[in-house]
Formats: C-alpha cells, structure tokens, sequence
C-alpha cells in the first residue's frame, strides 16, 4: 500500500512471465513455513520451567516438527495466565473435530509440499537474553532477502549454515535434545543477517546462537520439559480414540512421543523417516484412501447441488425467476462437473492434493447430520 507503484509493477512482472491475460488473478503460492514459539526462562519462584532452548531460528525435520505440533507447547506469556501445552488445534468451542484429523491434513500437505519446517522464538532466547518478538519479526525480513535455494534446508546444512543438536548423556540418562532439530550457525548470521545489521556478530552473540552456553542446567531442565510434555499429550491420544483416528506417520510419532518407540523402532530409524518422504505417501493405501473419499464427496456434492436446482426449477417452473438467475445453465454446469467426478480417471488427477480424511464426518450424511444436531 505504501509502495504502490512497485507493487504494481511487481504483479504485472508475474503476469508477463507466465504469460497470463490481464483479467486472470495472479497467485503467488507460499514458499515457508515459519512457526513461531513462544519461550520463558525459568522462575523458580511459581515453579516454571525454562522452555528458552530454542535458537533465533530452528529447523525441524517433519517427524520432529511434528512433535511439536502435536503439543503446542507454549511459554509463560505477559498477556496471558500460564504455560503450558494447549495440543494441536484444540480450542474445544472452535472445533469439534480430534486433533488427528487437523493433524492428518498437516502431516499430508506437508509431505506433498516438502515444505521445510523453520520456527522462531518469542519471549526469551535462554534465561538471560530477553527478545520480546523482535526475532520472531526479524526473521522473516531476512527470509524475504532470500532466494528459494538459499532457503532450501539441505542446502543450509550442507554449506555448514545449519547445526544439528545432539542428545546430552547425563547422570540420569538421555536429555534428547536432538528433537529440537537444526540451529542457525555463526556462518548463516554472517551470510544471511548481514542483508540486515552491518555487524551482525554483535547482534548474535554465541550465547544467543546456543542458549546452552548461557545456563547448561536450565537447558538440560527445558529440553525435559519438551519431552516429558509431549509424552504426556500423546498419551491422551491412546485414551481417547485419536491414535485409532492418525494416519500411519502420524501413529508412529505419537507411539515414540509416548512409549519411545514404534513397533520397536525409534525416531532415527530409517523405517520410520522413510514414512515421511512423497515417494512413500503417494505409493501409501492411506493417502489413496483420502483420494476415494474426496471423489466420493465430490460427486455427492455435485449430486445435491443437481437436486437442489432442479427442485427449485420445478417449483420456479411458471415464474421469471428460472430465467432470469439462468438456472439452466448452472444445471448444464452441475452437470459437466459431476461427469468429470464420475470419470474413472478422476482420483489420478486427485494424485498431489491433500484428498479428504475419511475420518472426517460428511455434511451429506444426513444421519450424521441429524445426530449432530439433535446432540
């Protein structure tokens, strides 16, 4: 809006190279995914656990990512009462679904996509740097000044931009600090930051770029924290029918989250990260499922529109009205539409879109329907 001209120019750059017509709508498709987090130090005055182990930025690969999802751990926050996990999508009065659906969809799009999966804090960055959201923000200014191969996180680790963390061996076992996946590297802030600060080495000091460094207790207490809290939640997916509900990578993490392994394999295992590569979801009986189900919603849903206009049609027969809103020709469509969802070939053109979980209730289910309302 400030900058008009350059928008402007900017758009109809698009338009000309993919060679689109002037009144066709330009679509700029999504190519991040930047979580945000929100991170406390310890107080040991009401008895709150650090959760400030997170890095500037993080990258997660998805069996990870997912975790994290799935507990939506969230830090003490000024504005709010508490911490604590709040789940995944489970504002209970906003929806009525199990989380496993919304999850389901997640996991699907985001394998279809590979998508990397990057996150960045608020709150506090270790117990001693306090950054209120100005990382959260900063971050996606610096994303915006890269490229898609820049962006790319095998490519960061490769060029030594990126860091795994690595599980600490302590008296009392494994702190599996590796579930926070990658970390920014003093490479990355001077390749990347410096399209920003002029010295970013004094914005990013070492200790800002590993938390630990700060307080190795702290960060050994919050990486526990994580992982007992993702236990915990995945548990109530056991007791509730939302592991039943999971789609088989999404089974998998929460059977590690809350036993540690999966059909006696861990989180490194190649069996169970080989679940979460495209090859192995379009070759799956699961996502060929949700191909079914979005043909067999389609065609119902083309099947009610047809009823619905030619009901109204009959009764509308002796007025204007059929003519004047060209009601025959929104029949003539309907119809077009539900013969391509009644093609043998309609679910291979489905192939690459995230389908319907046949988990989901249907909204021409009129049973259904019924029993919902009468809840």
């Amino acid at each position: 809006m400030v900058n008009a001209r350059d928008t402007y120019v900017a758009m109809r750059g698009v338009q000309l190279h993919r060679c689109l017509s002037a009144d066709q709508p330009v679509h700029i498709p999504v190519g991040a995914v930047l979580s945000g987090r929100r991170n406390n130090p310890p107080d040991p005055t009401t008895g709150i656990r650090s959760l400030a182990v997170y890095s500037p930025l993080h990258y997660q690969e998805l069996p990870e990512l997912l975790m994290d999802y799935v507990c939506s751990l969230t830090g003490k926050s000024p504005s709010t009462t508490g911490a604590g996990s709040e789940g995944a999508l489970t504002k209970g009065p906003f929806n009525a679904l199990l989380p496993s659906i919304d999850l389901n969809a997640m996991v699907t799009s985001m394998i279809l996509t590979e998508l990397g999966g990057f996150s960045t804090p608020a709150g506090h960055i270790g117990p001693r740097f306090e950054v209120g959201h100005d990382v959260s923000l900063l971050i996606p200014e610096v994303w915006c000044r890269m490229g898609p191969d820049e962006r790319d996180p095998q490519r960061m680790i490769e060029a030594g931009m990126l860091e795994p963390i690595k599980d600490i061996q302590t008296d009392g076992g494994i702190v599996t600090a590796s579930r926070l996946g990658y970390r920014i590297t003093r490479k990355f802030v001077r390749t990347y930051l410096g399209r920003v600060f002029d010295n970013p080495s004094r914005v990013f000091p070492e200790e800002l770029l590993r938390p630990e460094l700060q307080d190795p207790e702290s960060f050994r207490d919050g990486v526990m924290q994580i992982t007992e809290a993702q236990q915990r939640v995945a548990l109530r997916y056991m007791d509730d029918g939302g592991y039943e509900a999971a789609c088989p990578p999404l089974r998998a993490v929460l059977s590690i989250m809350a036993y540690g392994d999966y059909e006696g394999k861990g989180i490194e295992a190649a069996e169970v990260r080989n679940m979460f590569t495209r090859a192995a979801l379009l070759d799956s009986e699961w996502y060929q499922r949700r191909l079914v189900e979005k043909k067999r919603r389609d065609v119902e849903h083309w099947q009610k529109f047809d009823r619905t206009l030619r009901d109204f049609v009959t009764e509308e027969s002796k007025t204007d009205v059929v003519q004047q809103l060209n009601l025959q020709a929104r029949l003539q469509y309907v119809a077009d539409q539900l013969k391509i969802a009644q093609h043998p070939d309609y679910e291979k053109s489905l192939v690459g879109t995230l389908g319907v979980d046949p988990m989901q209730p249907s909204p021409y289910d009129e049973a259904m329907v019924n029993r919902l309302a009468n809840a």
